[in-house]
This record gives structure tokens, sequence and C-alpha cells, in this order.
């Protein structure tokens, strides 16, 4: 799958933006928040993805800092990347927090979602199509479901693809981090048994608003908090992971071959709606944000649809 990435090279902060209705790439200038155009440097995420080096990283460092950009809050920020091409592959119960509420709650969610920790990492999947930018609206999908459920989690995306991949090779093969919210329709994930359906609805994985190089943050110490309404539900620390990152990815990896622009959801920390009793699941009208520190905060209203 070619030679590793090594460093990253420059820190840089990369979005996909709305410019003119065409997406672009561009990278942010954390000191001006402000965004540039690199779209003379790179035609796409995918492909700056795939030919990622520290001389590229440097460049459009070089282009940030040096361009007139446009003002972050004028631009209309997209998913860090198009659903096509790609894999979304998922955790299930990575906080021992979150695997217990579920048992302390009484609510089933089905296919094992109750009790302690798993002895191996629960891997599952979500359909690309439901990927959905900042700001974009989660339909609540009230015809088929009454409970919406959000879950805060780190997203790890893959530069270097591979299999077979060891442990202490793994953080070569990441690219950076984005935030996302892994939206699940809990009764649908209980009645099928298999969480794909309850995972998988349009609109039901909300991720960015940056991409973040793996150089910028230490993932293996980064605060995961999430907030309904201003609520804080969520709260905890990537530290407090039952499988970290190197662990997923040599997992995931073993017969599964991971491609450049792949993404892996950590797992979501405790707090969710039906860890409460009674369940508060998500209605429309309301807002709800999650963010993952040093990577960024990402919210989406609900709505019906």
């Amino acid at each position: 799958m070619g030679a590793p990435i090594g460093p990253i090279g420059v820190p840089v902060r990369l979005v996909r933006y709305d410019r003119g209705g065409t997406p672009t790439v561009g990278v942010l200038d954390p000191v001006s928040q402000t965004v540039v155009d690199v779209e003379a440097e790179v035609a796409d995420i995918d492909a700056l993805i795939r030919t990622w080096s520290p001389a590229l990283a440097e460049r459009l460092s070089k282009v940030a800092q040096a361009g007139a950009g446009t003002p972050l809050d004028t631009v209309r920020l997209l998913a860090p990347f198009p659903p096509a091409s790609r894999e979304i592959f998922c955790v299930g119960k990575n906080y021992l927090e979150h695997a217990a509420e579920f048992e302390r709650s009484g609510y089933d969610s089905g296919a094992g979602a109750a009790g302690g920790a798993a002895s191996y990492p629960v891997i599952f999947t979500k359909a690309a199509r439901s990927l959905i930018g900042p700001d974009d609206a989660i339909p609540d999908h009230a015809s088929l479901t009454s409970a919406v459920d959000y879950e805060a989690e780190l997203a790890v995306v893959i530069g270097l693809g591979g299999r077979f991949i060891a442990k202490a090779d793994a953080w070569e093969h990441v690219f950076g981090y984005t935030v996302l919210n892994d939206v699940t329709a809990r009764d649908l994930q209980r009645n099928h048994q298999q969480w794909f359906l309850g995972k998988s609805l349009d609109g039901f994985c909300p991720i960015g608003p940056y991409l973040v190089t793996r150089d910028e943050v230490d993932a293996s110490s980064l605060a995961v908090r999430s907030w309904v309404n201003g609520e804080l539900r969520q709260s905890a620390n990537t530290a407090d992971l039952i499988f970290d990152i190197p662990t997923l990815i040599a997992t995931i990896s073993a017969g599964i071959t991971l491609e450049p622009g792949d993404v892996i959801a950590t797992g979501t920390p405790s707090g969710v709606g039906a860890g409460f009793h009674p369940p508060r699941f998500l209605r429309a009208g309301d807002l709800v944000s999650v963010e993952v520190e040093q990577v960024g905060r990402l919210s989406n209203p609900v709505v019906a649809g």
C-alpha cells in the first residue's frame, strides 16, 4: 500500500467548504481564523491524504499563513470528506462506564449492549452515505424510530493503508483526527439485533468540522464531551479507552485491508440518552453538540423528517 508516511510534518488543520456551490479544500489559519483555498495544491481531500508528505504539509502551512483567507465564520463548512469510497468502522462499549450504564439503566438496546466490558473490540460499521457535515440537520425519522440517541467520539482517519498492521506500527498509518457523532436509533438497534440499520439512517453520521493532522494532538489523552441544548451530557477522556487506537487498527486490519481515508470511530463515553432513567432521547428542535479537545466542536440541529 506504499511506504509509511512517517511524520506528518507541520501540523495542519484541513477543511472542506462550499465555495459558490463547489466543495473546496482549505486550510484553517488558527491565528486569523480564516480559511485559505489550497485547490492549486490539491484537487480533493482524498487525493491529499493519499499523496501526503511533510513537504506538502510545509507548503500548505505557508499558503495558509501567506494567503488572503476568508473569515471562518462566513463560510459553510462541509464534512471533511465526501461519503464515497470509504469505510466507517465503529467501536462499541469502548469506555467501561458506557458499557455499564445500560445495565444500570435497564435499557435494552440489543446485540449485547448491556453488561460489562467486552473481551475483544466490538466492531461494526455505519453506512458512509449517512455522513453529514457541521450544522447539517439530523432527521428524527419519526416514522421509523422514537429513540434517536447521540454518541460523541474521536474519529481516526487512516493515511497509509494496509493489512496485518502491527500495534507497534499503527500510529504510522494514522493521517489525523476529526469529531464524529454516532447517532443511533436505539429501538432499531434492539429490534434488528445487528446494529447496522440503527446506526446508518440518512443523516446519522455528523462529522467534522476539521480534519486535524496527527502531529497536532496527542490522541491518547483528549477530553470527549457532548451537550444537548447546552446541557452537558457526556464527559470523559480518550485515556479511558478500553481498547486503544493501535489495538483497534491492528484488530480491524488483521483481516480487512484499510485504505487511505477510512474512518475508525473509537467509541463513546457514558452519558448517552439511553443511559438515563427514563431515557432522554433526541427530539426535533434539539441542538446536539459533540467535542473532542483540540480537534473541534461539531453541532447539528435535530429536525422532523
